[in-house]
């Protein structure tokens, strides 16, 4: 059996979470991200960081009523990998199925 394509910077289960949530909207501000994802302010920045060193993900910063504020959006690279990564995640998935049924 190949093993499935999995990527190892979006496998880990809170980028898993962000991807997730970005590849549902073009953008989410920073505070809703980390709301919906349950994570600290630092943990969400280390994690939007890697993605965005990976060229997955673009922040944007602008003020808003005079509070500076970032919003985290998938880059087309991001969107393709995430749905590679989805596409191995079923492959793993179905595979582990048949064995099962096999049995």
């Amino acid at each position: 059996m190949k093993a499935a394509a999995i990527d190892p910077l979006l496998n880990p289960p809170a980028r898993l979470q962000i991807a997730a949530v970005l590849a549902q909207v073009d953008d989410v501000e920073f505070a809703r991200l980390r709301e919906i994802v349950g994570v600290s302010d630092s943990v969400l920045s280390k994690h939007l960081g890697a993605l965005g060193e990976a060229g997955y993900v673009r922040l944007r910063k602008a003020a808003v009523e005079g509070r500076q504020r970032t919003w985290a959006g998938f880059t087309r690279k991001g969107r393709r990998a995430f749905a590679a990564h989805i596409a191995a995640l079923h492959a793993l998935v179905a595979s582990a199925e048949q064995a099962i049924a096999a049995e």
